[in-house]
């Protein structure tokens, strides 16, 4: 029996308590501790992706949406007959670039978001495609796109009408735009890809450059 019972005879000065003032003192200090990192880990993370989500500061605000894989292969599927250079105009993350780079394209992206130029080239590195691609922190509206065959467009409703003008001023009658998103307010498209949201919408250039009939009536008919 008082081999069984032995741990109960220590004397009660050398009994550690159930809550020592250490141990209660270590877990303050390990709470604290693990509260800081997960704070800090937020800020970092909000720190990094703020600035590819958060416009620049621009004259028409374009916030950054990546494309969807179904509008990839839409741009892509309306281009497949297409030859020559590509611009993608506002381009974000670089992956419309990067693809249409792939499918034998000379292709450009013009961003004023830094960061994601940034790390558009470096997603260009990494795909392989760093040769046939480049990308430019740029207004587009500083850009003349007079040297493209085929351009492709995320934009938004508000800037769509004063786009509509300056690529009716700068394209060669050759050309091809594609719009995704939105369509253009007064072009008549020449086909459609996709659906939804996947919606592309293509312009040929030698029909939005060549006066409509009815305006030469008009001109006529006033002379």
């Amino acid at each position: 029996m008082s081999e069984l019972n032995h741990g109960t005879n220590i004397p009660e000065n050398e009994r550690r308590p159930t809550n020592a003032p250490g141990e209660s003192g270590n877990r303050k200090r390990w709470g604290l501790i693990a509260t800081g990192l997960v704070g800090g880990s937020l800020v970092a993370l909000y720190a990094v992706a703020t600035p590819f989500v958060t416009p620049a500061l621009r004259k028409v605000c374009l916030p950054f949406v990546p494309a969807t894989p179904a509008q990839v292969e839409n741009v892509l599927k309306v281009l497949q007959q297409r030859t020559g250079t590509l611009v993608d105009i506002g381009s974000g993350d670089g992956r419309i670039v990067i693809a249409a780079a792939k499918q034998g394209f000379r292709a450009v992206g013009f961003e004023l978001n830094p960061w994601l130029v940034w790390f558009s080239r470096y997603r260009a590195w990494r795909e392989g495609v760093n040769h046939s691609t480049s990308f430019y922190i740029s207004d587009l509206w500083k850009v003349s796109f007079s040297q493209y065959t085929n351009v492709v467009i995320f934009g938004v409703p508000q800037m769509m009408a004063q786009l509509e003008q300056k690529l009716q001023a700068d394209l060669q009658s050759s050309a091809r735009v594609v719009a995704c998103r939105f369509p253009f307010p007064t072009w008549a498209p020449d086909e459609t890809a996709g659906e939804g949201i996947d919606t592309v919408w293509v312009y040929d250039a030698k029909a939005f450059k060549t006066p409509r009939a009815g305006s030469e009536r008009g001109t006529t008919s006033e002379n």
